[in-house]
């Protein structure tokens, strides 16, 4: 008889150990939505898309490791506005950072950048590829 009610001690504490956790899975705070915290996660801001706002910290994570002063692969270089400009206006850096045929993808051995810097990117080359 003692050994039955340690057995149901136990399964009541895992019962309501389930209900707890249970609770606190489907009680969550308003501030731990990231969607509200972090409203820019939920889409893409193509709002005020500027060289050195946006496309600088685009160029800064997925090209100037390679296209950089000092490594100049390719003889092409993006750690600036006015190196970045020159390929912006031949049509370069649209064609390798879309994937477009007659030129080499990049990043180089990486994915594709997301859409929703690639919309980024193009926004600023139909703004005159500005430096702001």
């Amino acid at each position: 008889m003692l050994t039955e009610n340690r057995g149901n001690q136990k399964l009541k504490h895992l019962f309501y150990l389930a209900v707890f956790i249970v609770m606190l899975e489907f009680s969550g705070c308003y501030y731990d939505n990231e969607m509200e915290l972090y409203p820019s996660l939920s889409g893409c801001d193509t709002l005020n898309v500027t060289y050195s706002g946006v496309i600088s910290s685009i160029m800064s994570v997925n090209c100037n490791s390679c296209h950089d002063a000092a490594t100049l692969s390719g003889n092409v270089q993006t750690d600036n506005y006015n190196d970045l400009k020159v390929i912006a206006d031949n049509g370069k850096l649209w064609g390798v950072v879309n994937h477009e045929n007659g030129f080499t993808f990049m990043p180089k051995d990486r994915p594709q950048l997301s859409e929703c810097d690639l919309k980024k990117i193009k926004i600023w080359l139909n703004a005159g590829a500005l430096n702001n």
